[in-house]
C-alpha cells in the first residue's frame, strides 16, 4: 500500500484526499517509480475541477522524479536503481506509481529530483513552443503573457538564450523584477498598464513576431494587436478561462495573423520526440542558460493548500510535492 492523493468527486481543493492505495505490479513494458519529487502544475487544477474530464477516483500528476525499483517484462532502457524523471498520465500524487517506459528519462548523476519533478511538463512546454511552434531566433521580439509562472520564467530564459528580445506581462511589482531576472527586457504591469499599447510603445511600433499566451480569456484578443503583420499568436492555456469562439476574419483585419493552440501531448506523443524534446531541456538546464524556479517544496500532506495558492495565483516558479 501507498499513500496516494485521491479525487473522488471534482471541484475546489477540498476535493483531494490522502488515502491508502494498492498498486498493481509493472506490466509489460512499464516501471515501478519510487517518488522522491512530484511535479505541480495548471493542468492538475483542470482535472480536480472537471474541466478536463478523467473518471474518479483518479489521482491528479503528471509528472516525477525518483528512483526505479521494480520493472515489467520486455523492459529495455531502465533496472532498478536508476534516478528518473517521468511525465506520464495521472497518478503523479503519490508515494509510488506505475509508468511506461517511453514516458521515463534517465537523470544524470546528481541531478536534483526536485528539479526534475519540476522541469518536464514546463520545461517540454517552453521548448516545443520556442523550438518547433516558432523557431525563435537571434532578433525575434516576443511577447510573453505570465512572465513569472512557471513556463513564463523558462521561456523568458530561455528566448533569451536564443537572442530574442523578450516582452513580458506580470501582475505584480514583485513579479516584475522575477521577470526581468529571468532575461525579459521590458516588463509590463497588466494590471495597471494597456499591455497592447505598451508593447507599441516598447517596439515603436515594429510590434511583436510571436505571442507566447497561457492566460486565455484575460488576455485576448488584445494580444492580437500586439502582433506584426504575418505575426503568430500561440495560445497554450487558459489560466484566466478559455478563449470564446471568435469571428476569423479578425485575424486577417489585424494583419493576415497566424493562430493556433498546440499542447504538449501532441509534440511528445512519439517516444522519440519526447526523448529528443527532454535531452535538449537537459542540456539547456545543465549548462546553465535555464534555470528551473523552484517557488518552493511541500509535503504530500499539505496538497489542498498548495492548490489554493496555485489558484489564487500567489506563486512563481513551480511547487513540488515530496511524499
Amino acid at each position: 500500500m501507498v499513500k496516494a492523493v485521491r479525487v473522488h468527486e471534482t471541484g475546489g481543493p477540498e476535493a483531494m484526499q490522502i488515502e491508502d492505495l494498492e498498486l498493481p505490479p509493472p506490466g509489460r513494458g512499464e516501471v515501478l517509480v519510487r517518488n522522491h519529487a512530484i511535479g505541480v502544475n495548471f493542468i492538475d487544477v483542470y482535472f480536480r475541477k472537471g474541466l478536463y474530464p478523467a473518471p474518479p477516483p483518479f489521482t491528479p500528476g503528471n509528472e516525477g522524479a525518483g528512483e526505479v525499483i521494480e520493472v515489467g517484462k520486455g523492459v529495455k532502457d531502465f533496472e532498478v536503481g536508476d534516478r528518473v524523471a517521468y511525465l506520464a498520465s495521472l497518478g503523479a500524487y503519490a508515494q509510488e506509481r506505475v509508468v511506461a517506459e517511453d514516458r521515463l528519462i534517465k537523470l544524470p548523476k546528481r541531478f536534483p529530483y526536485d528539479v526534475a519533478a519540476a522541469m518536464l511538463l514546463k520545461g517540454l512546454t517552453a521548448q516545443y513552443l520556442l523550438r518547433q511552434t516558432h523557431k525563435v531566433k537571434a532578433g525575434d521580439v516576443i511577447l510573453v503573457h505570465a512572465a513569472a509562472g512557471g513556463v513564463g520564467l523558462i521561456l523568458c530564459q530561455w528566448a533569451k538564450a536564443l537572442g530574442a528580445n523578450v516582452i513580458g506581462t506580470v501582475g505584480s511589482p514583485e513579479k516584475a523584477k522575477l521577470a526581468k531576472k529571468a532575461g525579459a527586457k521590458h516588463v509590463i504591469l497588466y494590471r495597471e498598464e494597456d499591455f497592447a499599447a505598451r508593447v507599441r510603445e516598447i517596439t515603436r511600433g515594429a510590434l511583436c513576431d510571436v505571442v507566447y499566451d497561457g492566460v486565455g480569456k484575460a488576455t485576448f484578443p488584445a494580444s492580437l494587436d500586439c502582433l506584426k503583420p504575418l505575426g503568430l499568436f500561440v495560445s497554450f492555456g487558459s489560466a484566466s478561462g478559455p478563449i470564446e469562439a471568435f469571428d476569423i476574419g479578425l485575424l486577417s483585419a489585424k494583419g493576415s495573423l497566424f493562430a493556433t493552440r498546440p499542447s504538449l501531448n501532441t509534440y511528445a506523443a512519439k517516444h522519440k520526440d519526447f526523448a529528443k524534446m527532454a535531452r535538449d531541456l537537459l542540456r539547456v538546464v545543465s549548462s546553465g542558460e535555464v534555470t528551473i524556479p523552484l517557488h518552493g517544496t511541500y509535503p504530500l500532506e499539505d496538497v489542498v493548500s498548495v492548490h489554493r495558492a496555485l489558484e489564487d495565483r500567489e506563486t512563481t516558479g513551480s511547487m513540488v510535492l515530496i511524499p
